[in-house]
């Protein structure tokens, strides 16, 4: 036993016999790593692919979505590999998803990464309305998308004659109630939140209503003769499990506005 001991230590502390050793273990790493990358480029791979054109802007729903066996080496780009990454994202404002295509990640983007993301999330039949602020009345730049306020007017009215007990008289009162903000945008149509690097002024508050309360703030905003004035106050109302519904909080005003205005009748 001994000498099969000697025997094996001279054999592997041979120069000679540790280079082919050497040699032989380097061509077996070799061929392993070879096969290896031959296998992982050649063997398909399960990945998402559109079963149909879909348009930008598009919530992609399982519908639209199939699975395909494609090598890897086929595959160019940063794309999606399984098909629940993109079920129920959007594909992007600027990318048109031809059907046969993969799903490449620039062309898959989250809702609110959509430049006109808002205009998915209001009711039917309701109306977008854009209203002028600015740091002053959005309260130092806070209100944000979410938020409920409600909606104050003002309107200079009365006689002329500076003489007159009724001379410009002023009207004040709550018009609209739970009204949820759906964007902040400054005066370059940016997300005012999306930096919070950048002192953004607010420019314009957007949120939805029902068309007859659209036509009412178009009316007031229009009364040039009045010094109108809406202006937002935020409530708390978002904080609630159950957000009270949007609603008209003064008759009295909105029957003001539409005795010193004039709309089509199409649109009453």
């Amino acid at each position: 036993m001994n000498n099969i001991t000697v025997g094996l230590k001279k054999f592997l502390t041979n120069k000679n016999t540790v280079t082919v050793l050497g040699v032989i273990l380097a061509i077996l790493v070799l061929y392993i790593g070879y096969n290896w990358r031959v296998k992982q480029a050649t063997n398909p791979i399960s990945v998402p692919y559109a079963l149909q054109e879909i348009n930008p802007s598009t919530q992609i729903t399982e519908d639209m979505v199939g699975e395909a066996q494609v090598p890897p080496s086929m595959i160019k780009g940063d794309i999606y590999r399984s098909k629940q990454s993109v079920i129920d994202k959007y594909s992007g404002a600027d990318c048109l998803i031809p059907s046969g295509s993969l799903f490449y990640t620039r062309c898959v983007v989250e809702k609110d990464q959509l430049p006109d993301s808002i205009i998915l999330d209001y009711p039917k039949g309701y109306v977008l309305y854009y209203m002028s602020v600015n740091m002053e009345t959005t309260y130092s730049n806070s209100i944000y998308p979410g938020n409920y306020i409600d909606l104050y007017f003002k309107a200079t009215y009365g006689s002329t004659d500076e003489n007159d007990p009724n001379n410009g008289k002023v009207m004040v009162g709550k018009l609209l109630e739970n009204v949820k903000v759906l964007a902040v945008r400054d005066s370059s149509g940016k997300n005012v939140f999306s930096n919070t690097n950048e002192n953004a002024v607010p420019s314009q508050l957007i949120f939805a209503v029902p068309e007859e309360y659209y036509i009412l703030l178009k009316k007031a905003d229009y009364l040039r003769n009045y010094s109108t004035e809406l202006s937002p106050v935020p409530t708390a109302e978002s904080k609630k499990s159950n957000p009270g519904d949007l609603k008209l909080s003064s008759k009295d005003i909105k029957d003001f506005i539409n005795n010193v205005t004039y709309w089509t009748d199409s649109m009453q």
